[in-house]
């Protein structure tokens, strides 16, 4: 069997990189456009759309990482944008994203792709991921570009939803997590902190702090583990080096 807590480690960054760039993309900012709201409202109506129309605590609970304050602020400005709606049209801006960056990847090698990724969400276990199982809902596409975004978009939420339960249990705040992140999307320390508006000013990191970040980065690769155990040793060998080649080719 294969080393699935290695696989979740190996696997961490390609599809937090895949999965989560389409929020920052020219895609999203024309969703953003579309909707006329601005600020934290058209991302967290459409990523956390999937909840439905809940209250913002609900919404905070999901995200975590970022101040109650603010959620609840985005959240309750965009109340004219639908959550159902929000979510389907930034289900489309992934595609979208999916489709325009991978557009040169071997056909072969997207579908095969595609495939070992549905494979895993359809075994993966949801549960304390609420907005994981929410996307995890969406319908798919049917092109192999889009269809990895997406998939990858779930598979990202559920390592996000684990990761926030494994740096409460390792002792952390949500805040000291933001503190000691590291992100291919945003800046990281205290730009990371300022970007998600916690508000300053901000405790350096202790080495006790940082320690426990760690604890906290194998506890979730621990979390994750079991999305991969029904991988076999060249499965495993084989999403790796895909997600690695797909990688690249968006971002490279």
């Amino acid at each position: 069997m294969s080393d699935t807590r290695a696989i979740a480690a190996a696997v961490q960054d390609p599809i937090g990189g895949i999965g989560g760039a389409f929020m920052i993309s020219r895609e999203a900012k024309e969703y953003g456009r579309e909707t006329g709201l601005d600020g934290w409202s058209p991302y967290l109506r459409g990523r956390c759309g999937v909840l439905g129309e809940v209250d913002a605590d609900v919404v905070a609970a999901a995200v975590g990482f970022f101040p109650p304050s603010v959620v609840r602020e985005g959240w309750e400005a965009g109340r004219g944008l639908p959550a159902e709606k929000a979510a389907h049209r930034y289900a489309t801006v992934c595609q979208e994203f999916g489709r325009r960056k991978l557009a040169g990847g071997e056909e072969a090698g997207m579908g095969r792709l595609a495939e070992l990724l549905e494979a895993i969400v359809v075994r993966a276990d949801v549960i304390g991921t609420p907005l994981a199982a929410g996307w995890r809902a969406m319908p798919l596409p049917s092109d192999a570009p889009a269809r990895v975004v997406q998939l990858a978009h779930v598979l990202r939420e559920l390592r996000g939803g684990l990761h926030l339960v494994a740096v409460l249990s390792s002792g952390l705040t949500p805040l000291q997590s933001v503190l000691t992140s590291r992100s291919a999307l945003v800046p990281s320390g205290e730009d990371n902190a300022r970007f998600f508006g916690w508000p300053e000013p901000y405790t350096k990191p202790s080495a006790d702090v940082r320690r426990r970040r760690t604890i906290a980065e194998q506890l979730t690769d621990g979390l994750m583990a079991p999305a991969f155990a029904g991988l076999r040793d060249d499965e495993a060998s084989e999403l790796i080096a895909l997600l690695g080649k797909m990688s690249r080719l968006a971002f490279g």
